[in-house]
């Protein structure tokens, strides 16, 4: 087992959680300041609810963490495939790259969020992401 490629998907999850805790840093106030009690929030809201509520900038973060509790969950057996049968040099680079795209992606969603160069970094990671998983269907075939 090459426990070496688990270091970039440790590394994605404490950038998730990093995300969450940026989520609630910002929302939070933005709650007292749009007079939202959440203690009187209606049973079942969600976050999305709160699209066109509370301001742009702030949900940008809350939707950046979403995505991160999408695509990832491919990247997350992916690796543990890959570090299974025995990551090589390259599978471990294209780890790193996935996760370095995301916490750009991440960034640039949660403070600008230019869709059109969002949706290029995000095009780019998700290229990265079918390599690995190439890699890893035909390392296990």
């Amino acid at each position: 087992m090459t426990t070496e490629i688990l270091a970039p998907a440790a590394a994605l999850v404490l950038w998730s959680l990093f995300m969450l805790v940026w989520l609630l840093v910002v929302r939070f106030p933005a709650f007292r300041k749009a007079g939202i009690n959440i203690a009187k929030v209606a049973p079942g809201s969600r976050g999305s609810s709160l699209d066109g509520i509370l301001p742009d900038n702030v949900m940008w973060k809350s939707h950046n963490y979403q995505h991160l509790m999408e695509q990832p969950t491919i990247f997350y057996p992916v690796v543990i495939i890959l570090a299974l049968v025995g990551a090589t040099g390259l599978d471990i680079g294209l780890a790193w790259a996935y996760v370095g795209l995301r916490i750009i992606h991440s960034i640039w969603q949660a403070v600008a969020n230019i869709v059109l160069i969002r949706a290029g970094i995000f095009a780019l990671s998700t290229l990265v992401l079918m390599a690995l998983a190439l890699r890893a269907f035909f390392a296990v075939m």
